[in-house]
């Protein structure tokens, strides 16, 4: 089970990603060694999860998420939310 997730970071900037481990991930984050994009930044908190089979299709939904615009994420966090 893979989750593609977007996080709230401390300067209101949002970043999407995928793990395998909501939890490790998030305090990967926090310590920054989570990615390059957050590690200047102080995360706050998920504001969207979905669960996904494999990689794979985590990957390219990741992909997708990341080519919209900001409004587009807020929307699909609006609708959605954490689940």
């Amino acid at each position: 089970m893979y989750f593609v997730y977007i996080l709230e970071c401390g300067d209101g900037s949002l970043y999407t990603g995928i793990t395998n481990n909501l939890e490790r991930r998030f305090a990967a984050h926090q310590n920054g060694k989570g990615g390059h994009y957050t590690r200047g930044r102080q995360v706050v908190k998920f504001l969207y999860t979905e669960e996904h089979p494999n990689r794979s299709s985590a990957s390219k939904r990741e992909a997708e998420i990341k080519s919209w615009h900001r409004e587009d994420k807020l929307a699909l966090i609006k609708v959605n939310g954490t689940k």
